[in-house]
């Protein structure tokens, strides 16, 4: 195996964040009272997030903003005057014990930590990101987590995957392979940073980015084949 360190991004490559998201939401709402309506709400608060986060990645807001915000202009468009505060609370409660694993994680995290490190690297709000991973049964195969929140700086910056590095046993660039759903942030945060990428693509999606992974795979089943198929090329 070339490669001895595995950065793992952890939402919808390890998690299933839109089936924890889409929960957490529901619950969220009906704690605040709100019982009709609710579905047709969810996507619109969806756009307004993923909006919200690629300003965050661009550094154009804070996380904090963005936890509150995202809930304030949904209820806004929906003339629903509830606390946007509250509503960001009870949802990361919710979140953080809200976990379904995507079909393969446990298995190719098992498997990887016994060739070399697991390491997390992920956008997500820190002390939920692991108390998710506490509940989801991977953590006995993690070594490491690397948020950034904890950082300063948000994939696909160069400066976060050079702090991930640094939490790491042992780092050497060639040996080293980030596994993300994500073209624009783990794909593209790879390429800059000088590291192999394996782009876990289960849609099947085009590619029609900037960003070139080194390997693709539609299950993460598919992962150890596909980084061994490198090593012997």
């Amino acid at each position: 195996m070339k490669h001895t360190l595995f950065l793992f991004d952890l939402d919808d490559t390890l998690l299933d964040f839109k089936a924890s998201e889409q929960l957490s939401f529901l619950r969220t709402l009906e704690a605040l009272g709100l019982r009709e309506g609710i579905d047709t709400l969810f996507p619109q608060y969806q756009a307004i997030n993923v909006a919200l986060w690629r300003e965050f990645e661009l550094g154009a807001v804070s996380k904090d903003f963005l936890k509150v915000e995202r809930f304030r202009r949904t209820f806004a468009q929906n003339g629903l005057e509830l606390d946007a505060a509250s509503a960001s609370h009870l949802y990361l409660e919710s979140l953080s014990e809200t976990v379904v694993l995507i079909d393969g994680a446990k298995q190719v995290c098992e498997a990887l930590c016994a060739i070399g490190e697991v390491g997390i690297i992920t956008n997500g709000v820190e002390h939920i990101q692991t108390r998710r991973i506490a509940s989801s049964g991977l953590k006995d195969h993690i070594s490491f987590v690397s948020t950034s929140e904890a950082c300063g700086y948000a994939k696909p910056d160069s400066r976060f995957f050079d702090y991930a590095a640094k939490m790491a046993r042992a780092f050497a660039h060639h040996e080293t392979v980030i596994v993300g759903d994500r073209l624009d942030a783990d794909i593209l945060g790879a390429n800059r940073f000088g590291i192999d990428s394996c782009w876990f693509n289960p849609a099947q999606l085009a590619n029609e980015s900037e960003a070139v992974p080194t390997c693709e795979v539609s299950s993460l089943h598919e992962i150890l084949p596909a980084l061994k198929k490198l090593a012997a090329a």
